[in-house]
């Protein structure tokens, strides 16, 4: 476990040195910057005040030679002060730069490798917690960044500044100093190495939360029309109660962290106190430098106390970024191959040759094809039908590449899909599910989505085709009607009908239906299936359906059973020949007749 804490503490800030690198001039800024502001004002300023203290302590000065003997240290203290307050403000100026900039890099980062994986990646995560996560991965950027810049920047300029300043007049105090600051950082560090694991539990719980809150929003008309708000609330309570419980173990552990190291403070002040004290009796220490001693021990020990908050930041961050970083290192189920070109779809003919295909739920393998082989020419009509399980969607799935196949390969016009891209594999696949995707945005948005330079004309004309210009037009707003959370606020068989819009408007040449109509009521079903069969004219189309009346015109029927083919040829000519799509035809036909 503590190897992969370890392991995911480097790989996230192996992705935000990619981004820092990116704008390196400003960290580098933002640095300097950082240590000139410490080293001018932490420490200009009392190495300047002990020269007036050991001059004050060497007589009077005349009223008359104030300005000669002290105008020097005046003009002094003046520039430091001024550059140190323009060192403030660029190192101000630099650190919300470089936050601007890196949190545009991490969202695209993030967004990127959320698109591009599988949907098998998909069906295992919750929406919400990965949205969750990288909210959380570009936080935690934000805040590493200016626990860097702030406790522990200045904490390494005090030490190099108080030995330089000092070791040459009190070495014997030094040592003692810098052995107690060695003590109090290897404690802190200690604890820190606990702590870590219990912030990465704390931030895997307030995922989750994440996670339940959104699976519930997102389903809340099941849980209303089911009565279950108190089951729901009983799963949410005991995540949140998860997070409580995790949350209150780091708090007493940073606290005792805490108060161990404020013991460490209080021996460090003990000894600037005795060194005060004796410093001159003892070593002859002038009033200047024991001045000069306070200021840097108390300024040092300052820094330290901040290492504690700096280190539990440092945790909180790590354990909010190891969730995006552990997404980000999932291996791409599905990739593009180095340089592969764009797919050219002209014709549509498709060959599924020797295909085998399995998929792996925790430690079991199901095999859904094994040498499955199938050719549907350009052009032609194909219906897929079978019992639940039988291989059909999982079919069009592998066409559309959301899983690859494990032996064999799938051709288009005799391209292997494999060996092309993916976006454009999917460019020139019109999809229809049984749910239509559709996204909170404008009617014609959704219906352009596909082809996003259409004109309002085509987009007209798209809806038209797709039976769904008179609704679309009686809405309040018409095309600029928001459609809702994936297009809550549009009826089953309206949805569908913007969907095939958008498929018509794309104008792929080959199309895939996907239950397409199986939830429409009647009245809507007919207006979907004349939409359907404007949008299949000229195209490749496969159409998966449980509804056999769905695909009974449809050039070729091809039965599935198990991932093989048991039965292919016209619907005429599968019903006279009484097999298995017979009996599923005749319960159906008969199911309607009584």
């Amino acid at each position: 476990m503590a190897t992969n804490r370890s392991t995911t503490t480097r790989r996230t800030l192996h992705y935000y040195w990619q981004v820092t690198r990116k704008h390196f001039g400003l960290f580098a800024a933002l640095m300097a910057s950082t240590f000139l502001f410490v080293a001018l004002l932490s420490y200009g300023n009392p190495c300047v005040m002990s020269l007036v203290v050991d001059r004050v302590s060497a007589g009077s000065v005349e009223s008359d030679r104030v300005f000669a003997v002290y105008g020097p240290y005046i003009v002094a203290l003046i520039a430091i002060n001024v550059l140190g307050q323009a060192a403030s403000k660029l190192q101000d100026y630099t650190m919300y730069k470089l936050e601007i900039a890196a949190a545009y890099d991490l969202a695209t980062m993030s967004f990127d490798a959320l698109c591009n994986q599988s949907m098998s990646f998909h069906s295992n995560r919750f929406g919400g917690t990965l949205v969750s996560q990288t909210s959380k991965f570009m936080s935690a950027y934000q805040l590493l960044l200016e626990t860097i810049t702030f406790p522990f920047l200045p904490v390494i300029c005090s030490v190099i500044f108080t030995c330089a300043i000092l070791a040459p007049r009190v070495p014997v105090y030094v040592a003692i100093l810098m052995a107690l600051l060695v003590a109090y950082a290897c404690v802190s560090y200690y604890m820190y190495k606990r702590i870590l694991s219990l912030n990465e539990k704390a931030a895997s719980a307030q995922n989750q939360l994440s996670g339940e809150l959104s699976d519930s929003v997102a389903n809340i008309l099941a849980v209303k029309t089911s009565g279950r708000e108190d089951y729901e609330r009983a799963l949410f309570d005991q995540a949140n109660r998860q997070v409580v419980e995790r949350d209150s173990k780091r708090m007493w552990a940073s606290l005792a962290r805490g108060i161990i190291t404020a013991c460490i403070t209080v021996v460090i002040m003990s000894v600037v106190a005795v060194f005060i004290a004796g410093g001159n009796a003892w070593y002859g220490i002038s009033a200047g430098t024991l001045v000069m001693m306070f200021t840097y021990t108390y300024t040092v020990t300052n820094q330290f106390n901040f290492i504690n908050n700096g280190l539990q930041r440092f945790n909180r961050a790590f354990g909010d970024a190891s969730g995006m970083t552990q997404t980000l290192d999932e291996p791409r189920l599905v990739a593009d191959l180095p340089g592969a070109p764009d797919m050219v779809v002209r014709d549509g003919a498709i060959d599924f040759e020797g295909i085998g295909f399995h998929y792996t739920d925790g430690n079991a393998k199901t095999t859904v094809f094994e040498d499955f082989n199938l050719h549907i020419p350009a052009g032609q009509r194909v219906g897929l039908v079978g019992l639940s399980g039988a291989g059909k969607t999982t079919l069009t799935k592998l066409l559309l590449r959301l899983s690859d196949i494990q032996d064999g390969r799938i051709l288009i016009d005799g391209q292997n899909i494999a060996e092309c891209t993916q976006q454009s594999l999917r460019r020139s696949i019109a999809y229809v599910p049984q749910e239509a995707l559709l996204f909170h945005r404008s009617i014609a948005e959704n219906i352009a989505y596909g082809r996003p330079d259409a004109t309002m004309e085509q987009i007209r004309e798209a809806a038209a085709q797709a039976n769904a210009l008179d609704f679309i037009e009686n809405l309040p707003d018409g095309f600029d009607t928001i459609t809702g959370e994936r297009g809550v606020k549009l009826s089953g068989g309206q949805r569908q009908r913007v969907a095939i819009a958008r498929a018509l408007l794309a104008d792929c040449p080959v199309l895939v239906l996907d239950e397409a109509t199986s939830a429409l009521d009647s009245e809507s079903e007919a207006l979907v299936q004349d939409a359907l069969s404007k949008l299949m004219r000229g195209r490749t189309c496969i159409v998966v359906a449980h509804r056999l009346s769905t695909v009974a015109s449809l050039d070729r029927i091809v039965v599935l059973d198990h991932g093989k083919i048991t039965e292919d040829g016209p619907h005429a000519d599968l019903v006279a020949a009484n097999g298995e799509y017979a009996n599923l035809w005749n319960r159906q036909t008969g199911a309607y007749l009584k």
